[in-house]
């Protein structure tokens, strides 16, 4: 059984080492697709943290419609969370944001739970 995960698995790395660094990214965003995660988007004023978006699935850079070139925002859906403790409570719901790469300063990461 060993001996098999081996033959199978020695020729799907060496595929992966041969691919572009822009062709592993968009492998790798394709199993994140796929599975799904768990992230959180805070926005900040300087240090304070002013808004928080939990259970995000993804970030997606806009394109346009017509002349598929990337617009300057990025978009998603999370619950908004109101109270900023990181838990979905009560009348906290699922929302479709956007966030400027031009004006808003922001870190999005994998939730710890």
């Amino acid at each position: 059984m060993k001996r098999l995960l081996l033959l199978v698995s020695l020729p799907l790395f060496a595929t992966l080492g041969a691919c572009t660094q822009e062709t592993q990214n968009n492998i790798g965003r394709s199993i994140n697709n796929w599975t799904g995660v768990n992230g959180v988007l805070e926005v900040y004023a300087g240090d304070k943290l002013v808004k928080r978006f939990i259970k995000v699935d993804k970030l997606s850079t806009a394109m346009g419609t017509n002349d598929k070139i990337e617009r300057p925002y990025r978009f998603g859906y999370g619950v908004l969370d109101i109270n900023l403790n990181g838990v979905v409570d009560e009348g906290e719901k699922k929302v479709y944001f956007e966030v400027s790469d031009y004006s808003t300063p922001y870190v999005f990461h994998e939730a710890s739970n």
